[in-house]
Protein backbone atom coordinates (compact mmCIF):
# COMPACT_ATOMS: atom_id res chain seq x y z
CA UNK A 1 0.00 0.00 0.00
CA UNK A 2 2.81 2.90 1.04
CA UNK A 3 4.37 1.57 -2.01
CA UNK A 4 1.40 2.28 -4.49
CA UNK A 5 1.12 5.91 -2.71
CA UNK A 6 4.85 6.49 -3.16
CA UNK A 7 4.17 5.74 -6.93
CA UNK A 8 1.13 8.20 -6.79
CA UNK A 9 2.96 10.61 -5.05
CA UNK A 10 6.28 10.47 -7.64
CA UNK A 11 3.72 11.01 -10.65
CA UNK A 12 2.17 13.89 -9.04
CA UNK A 13 5.14 15.72 -8.20
CA UNK A 14 6.57 14.95 -12.24
CA UNK A 15 3.75 16.09 -13.79
CA UNK A 16 4.21 19.51 -11.81
CA UNK A 17 7.86 20.24 -12.55
CA UNK A 18 6.80 19.05 -16.30
CA UNK A 19 3.68 21.72 -16.17
CA UNK A 20 6.14 24.47 -15.05
CA UNK A 21 9.07 23.59 -17.83
CA UNK A 22 6.21 23.81 -20.12
CA UNK A 23 5.29 27.35 -18.69
CA UNK A 24 8.48 28.81 -18.33
CA UNK A 25 9.21 27.42 -21.89
CA UNK A 26 5.93 29.15 -23.58
CA UNK A 27 6.82 32.41 -22.02
CA UNK A 28 10.28 32.36 -23.18
CA UNK A 29 9.14 31.80 -27.00
CA UNK A 30 6.94 34.22 -26.45
CA UNK A 31 8.89 36.98 -25.01
CA UNK A 32 11.32 37.50 -27.96
CA UNK A 33 12.69 41.01 -26.54
CA UNK A 34 11.43 43.24 -29.41
CA UNK A 35 8.05 44.74 -30.29
CA UNK A 36 6.05 47.10 -32.54
CA UNK A 37 5.30 50.39 -33.12
CA UNK A 38 2.02 50.60 -34.80
CA UNK A 39 -0.31 53.21 -36.01
CA UNK A 40 -1.20 55.73 -38.29
CA UNK A 41 0.04 59.31 -38.52
CA UNK A 42 -2.79 62.11 -39.43
CA UNK A 43 -2.56 65.60 -40.63
CA UNK A 44 -1.19 64.63 -42.82
CA UNK A 45 -1.04 60.88 -43.88
CA UNK A 46 1.58 60.73 -46.62
CA UNK A 47 5.28 60.76 -46.21
CA UNK A 48 5.74 61.21 -42.49
CA UNK A 49 8.35 59.42 -41.21
CA UNK A 50 8.74 57.91 -37.81
CA UNK A 51 11.88 58.79 -35.95
CA UNK A 52 12.89 56.93 -32.81
CA UNK A 53 15.38 57.94 -30.14
CA UNK A 54 16.65 56.09 -26.94
CA UNK A 55 16.35 57.60 -23.80
CA UNK A 56 18.29 60.09 -22.95
CA UNK A 57 19.02 60.97 -26.75
CA UNK A 58 19.98 64.26 -28.85
CA UNK A 59 16.06 64.25 -29.63
CA UNK A 60 17.95 66.73 -32.50
CA UNK A 61 20.20 64.55 -33.58
CA UNK A 62 20.39 61.62 -35.71
CA UNK A 63 17.91 59.28 -34.54
CA UNK A 64 18.24 55.54 -33.13
CA UNK A 65 15.35 54.07 -35.62
CA UNK A 66 13.45 56.01 -38.56
CA UNK A 67 10.85 54.73 -40.27
CA UNK A 68 9.87 53.56 -44.20
CA UNK A 69 7.83 57.08 -45.44
CA UNK A 70 4.45 56.45 -44.80
CA UNK A 71 1.87 55.39 -47.84
CA UNK A 72 -1.83 57.32 -48.04
CA UNK A 73 -3.35 55.16 -45.71
CA UNK A 74 -0.52 57.22 -43.13
CA UNK A 75 0.09 53.64 -41.30
CA UNK A 76 3.43 52.83 -39.91
CA UNK A 77 4.86 50.06 -38.41
CA UNK A 78 8.66 49.77 -37.18
CA UNK A 79 10.11 47.00 -35.10
CA UNK A 80 12.19 47.72 -31.81
CA UNK A 81 14.39 46.04 -28.84
CA UNK A 82 12.52 46.14 -25.86
CA UNK A 83 13.37 49.55 -24.15
CA UNK A 84 12.13 53.00 -24.03
CA UNK A 85 11.96 55.88 -26.35
CA UNK A 86 10.94 58.82 -27.54
CA UNK A 87 9.20 59.47 -30.71
CA UNK A 88 8.25 62.24 -33.20
CA UNK A 89 6.65 62.35 -36.59
CA UNK A 90 8.29 64.77 -38.85
CA UNK A 91 7.58 65.64 -42.58
CA UNK A 92 9.80 67.76 -44.60
CA UNK A 93 8.11 69.82 -47.00
CA UNK A 94 11.04 69.09 -49.48
CA UNK A 95 11.45 65.48 -48.81
CA UNK A 96 14.56 65.21 -47.07
CA UNK A 97 14.71 62.18 -44.15
CA UNK A 98 17.12 64.46 -42.26
CA UNK A 99 17.51 67.80 -41.35
CA UNK A 100 16.21 70.62 -38.76
CA UNK A 101 12.50 70.89 -39.34
CA UNK A 102 11.41 74.20 -40.58
CA UNK A 103 8.27 76.80 -41.17
CA UNK A 104 6.13 74.97 -43.40
CA UNK A 105 7.30 71.13 -42.52
CA UNK A 106 5.15 68.82 -40.17
CA UNK A 107 6.01 67.24 -36.32
CA UNK A 108 4.27 66.19 -33.79
CA UNK A 109 5.33 66.40 -30.36
CA UNK A 110 7.62 64.44 -28.95
CA UNK A 111 5.95 61.03 -27.09
CA UNK A 112 7.47 58.70 -24.57
CA UNK A 113 7.16 55.09 -25.43
CA UNK A 114 7.93 51.88 -23.87
CA UNK A 115 8.65 48.83 -25.61
CA UNK A 116 7.93 45.66 -23.88
CA UNK A 117 7.00 43.12 -26.36
CA UNK A 118 3.72 43.04 -28.71
CA UNK A 119 2.30 45.74 -30.57
CA UNK A 120 2.48 49.23 -29.27
CA UNK A 121 -0.30 51.31 -30.98
CA UNK A 122 -0.01 54.86 -31.83
CA UNK A 123 -2.27 57.74 -33.37
CA UNK A 124 -0.44 60.70 -33.87
CA UNK A 125 -0.91 64.05 -35.19
CA UNK A 126 1.92 65.72 -37.20
CA UNK A 127 0.52 69.64 -37.93
CA UNK A 128 2.51 71.98 -40.16
CA UNK A 129 5.09 73.97 -38.21
CA UNK A 130 4.77 77.92 -38.18
CA UNK A 131 6.97 80.51 -37.45
CA UNK A 132 10.65 80.19 -36.48
CA UNK A 133 11.58 80.36 -40.50
CA UNK A 134 15.24 79.40 -40.91
CA UNK A 135 16.51 80.72 -44.47
CA UNK A 136 19.09 78.28 -45.42
CA UNK A 137 21.57 78.74 -49.05
CA UNK A 138 19.12 76.78 -51.00
CA UNK A 139 16.24 79.36 -49.93
CA UNK A 140 17.98 82.57 -50.34
CA UNK A 141 18.06 83.65 -54.26
CA UNK A 142 21.45 83.55 -55.51
CA UNK A 143 22.98 87.55 -55.24
CA UNK A 144 25.73 89.07 -54.91
CA UNK A 145 26.18 89.21 -51.49
CA UNK A 146 27.14 86.73 -49.07
CA UNK A 147 30.04 84.76 -47.57
CA UNK A 148 32.09 81.95 -48.38
CA UNK A 149 35.03 79.79 -47.17
CA UNK A 150 36.21 76.51 -45.58
CA UNK A 151 35.25 74.51 -42.20
CA UNK A 152 38.16 73.04 -40.94
CA UNK A 153 39.31 70.81 -38.02
CA UNK A 154 41.98 71.60 -35.70
CA UNK A 155 45.04 69.50 -38.43
CA UNK A 156 43.65 72.17 -41.16
CA UNK A 157 41.60 69.25 -42.33
CA UNK A 158 38.56 69.89 -44.80
CA UNK A 159 35.81 69.11 -42.51
CA UNK A 160 32.42 67.16 -44.45
CA UNK A 161 28.82 67.65 -43.33
CA UNK A 162 28.67 70.70 -41.54
CA UNK A 163 27.23 74.08 -41.46
CA UNK A 164 27.72 77.71 -40.85
CA UNK A 165 25.17 79.36 -38.98
CA UNK A 166 24.91 83.19 -39.33
CA UNK A 167 23.91 85.43 -36.50
CA UNK A 168 23.19 88.91 -36.74
CA UNK A 169 24.00 89.36 -32.45
CA UNK A 170 27.20 88.78 -30.81
CA UNK A 171 25.83 86.72 -28.37
CA UNK A 172 24.68 84.03 -30.39
CA UNK A 173 22.30 82.61 -28.09
CA UNK A 174 19.39 82.49 -30.71
CA UNK A 175 18.48 80.81 -33.49
CA UNK A 176 20.90 81.56 -36.62
CA UNK A 177 19.12 84.29 -39.12
CA UNK A 178 20.60 82.20 -41.82
CA UNK A 179 22.11 78.40 -42.39
CA UNK A 180 24.59 77.02 -45.20
CA UNK A 181 23.89 73.90 -46.51
CA UNK A 182 26.01 71.03 -45.98
CA UNK A 183 29.79 71.11 -46.78
CA UNK A 184 31.17 68.39 -49.42
CA UNK A 185 34.18 66.28 -49.02
CA UNK A 186 36.35 69.88 -49.79
CA UNK A 187 34.81 71.71 -46.80
CA UNK A 188 33.60 74.73 -48.31
CA UNK A 189 30.70 76.81 -47.68
CA UNK A 190 28.80 79.22 -49.85
CA UNK A 191 26.01 80.95 -48.35
CA UNK A 192 24.29 83.68 -49.93
CA UNK A 193 23.06 86.92 -48.08
CA UNK A 194 20.10 89.22 -48.75
CA UNK A 195 21.42 92.08 -47.49
CA UNK A 196 25.30 93.07 -46.76
CA UNK A 197 25.39 93.82 -42.69
CA UNK A 198 27.26 93.13 -39.50
CA UNK A 199 27.32 89.33 -38.88
CA UNK A 200 28.53 86.17 -36.70
CA UNK A 201 29.63 83.03 -37.41
CA UNK A 202 29.69 79.39 -36.27
CA UNK A 203 30.09 75.89 -37.57
CA UNK A 204 29.14 72.74 -36.56
CA UNK A 205 28.10 69.20 -37.56
CA UNK A 206 24.39 68.86 -35.37
CA UNK A 207 22.02 70.85 -35.65
CA UNK A 208 19.27 72.09 -32.93
CA UNK A 209 20.12 73.15 -29.33
CA UNK A 210 23.43 73.85 -28.05
CA UNK A 211 26.31 71.67 -28.76
CA UNK A 212 26.61 67.84 -27.16
CA UNK A 213 29.55 66.25 -26.42
CA UNK A 214 31.22 65.08 -29.15
CA UNK A 215 29.98 67.63 -31.90
CA UNK A 216 32.31 69.52 -33.87
CA UNK A 217 31.85 73.22 -33.05
CA UNK A 218 33.66 75.98 -34.18
CA UNK A 219 33.13 79.96 -33.54
CA UNK A 220 34.67 82.83 -36.52
CA UNK A 221 37.03 84.72 -34.34
CA UNK A 222 40.78 86.32 -34.58
CA UNK A 223 42.51 84.94 -31.50
CA UNK A 224 39.93 86.94 -29.16
CA UNK A 225 37.19 85.45 -26.24
CA UNK A 226 34.20 86.82 -28.42
CA UNK A 227 33.60 86.53 -31.68
CA UNK A 228 34.90 88.39 -34.67
CA UNK A 229 31.95 90.38 -36.53
CA UNK A 230 32.25 90.01 -40.14
CA UNK A 231 30.87 92.99 -42.18
CA UNK A 232 29.28 92.10 -44.99
CA UNK A 233 29.63 94.68 -48.05
CA UNK A 234 25.90 94.68 -50.02
CA UNK A 235 27.22 93.00 -53.54
CA UNK A 236 30.39 91.55 -52.07
CA UNK A 237 30.69 87.80 -51.51
CA UNK A 238 33.46 88.25 -48.47
CA UNK A 239 35.67 85.22 -48.08
CA UNK A 240 37.57 83.65 -48.01
CA UNK A 241 36.07 83.04 -44.03
CA UNK A 242 37.31 80.26 -42.49
CA UNK A 243 36.40 78.49 -39.48
CA UNK A 244 38.13 75.84 -37.34
CA UNK A 245 35.91 73.38 -35.44
CA UNK A 246 37.05 71.17 -32.37
CA UNK A 247 35.06 68.05 -30.69
CA UNK A 248 33.29 69.31 -27.60
CA UNK A 249 34.34 67.61 -24.79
Amino acid sequence: MNKLRLIFLLFVVMSLLAGCDSDESISAKTSSGKGHLQGQVTMPLEDVRLYVYKSGMDLYGPAYAISTATGNDGKFDIELPDGDYVVVARKRAKGEETGPVVAGDNRSEFIKVSVLGGVVDMHISAPVKIGDQRNFTGDIEESTTGLAGQILDSDGQPVVAARVHVYDHVQMSERPKFVSEKTGPDGRYLIYLPAGGTYYLAARDNFGGPPKLGDLYGRYDKGTIEPSAVVVTEGQVLKPIDITVTKVW
